[in-house]
């Protein structure tokens, strides 16, 4: 970080501390009742995090993702999507990790100046982990009835995928 960003940063936290002494907010007991409020939200997310985890892992040791891709190419090449961008669009809406291995896979492989590059760099940048966001923040307040949420949020990264590869074309050839 450069020295702008440390005296902006240090100027943010004590801006806080004399806010705080000045209406007489005991700070760090504050801060012990705000962690024990995290933690117990923690563990309430924990069992759905789990099995998002476990769902991610058995959907691409078993090959279905790679199956899936197989399918699904020779429609992607008719509409001018790269087929070797799909593993990439099957994981992003469930593992940030998973497609973010996927996304440098995609780089080292075709470089960040190719088509296929520059549409997986929009990918990722433009799109949710849907899953992992749903489950994390709808575990967190209890919501159970996330039917809309997701398939509202799939259609968004669905369109995402289609129009990154629009718009590398448009802006970049």
């Amino acid at each position: 970080m450069n020295k702008i960003g440390t005296y902006i940063l240090l100027s943010c936290i004590g801006g806080i501390l004399i806010y705080a002494a000045c209406k007489r907010v005991r700070v760090f007991d504050v801060f012990l009742e705000g962690a024990k409020e995290n933690i117990s939200c923690a563990f309430s997310i924990l069992p759905a995090f789990v099995g998002l985890l476990l769902a991610v892992h058995m959907l691409t040791a078993s090959g279905a993702a790679d199956a899936l891709t197989a399918a699904l190419a020779p429609l992607l090449s008719k509409i001018g999507f790269p087929a070797e961008v799909l593993p990439l669009c099957i994981l992003s809406p469930i593992s940030g990790s998973g497609s973010l291995s996927a996304f440098q896979s995609l780089l080292a492989k075709y470089g960040p100046d190719s088509f296929i590059g520059r549409t997986a760099s929009v990918i990722a940048g433009s799109t949710e982990t849907t899953f992992y966001t749903v489950t994390v923040y709808y575990g967190a307040v209890g919501v159970k009835k996330i039917r809309h949420t997701v398939l509202c949020a799939l259609c968004a990264d669905g369109i995402s995928f289609l129009l990154s590869a629009i718009f590398v074309r448009l802006f970049f050839d």
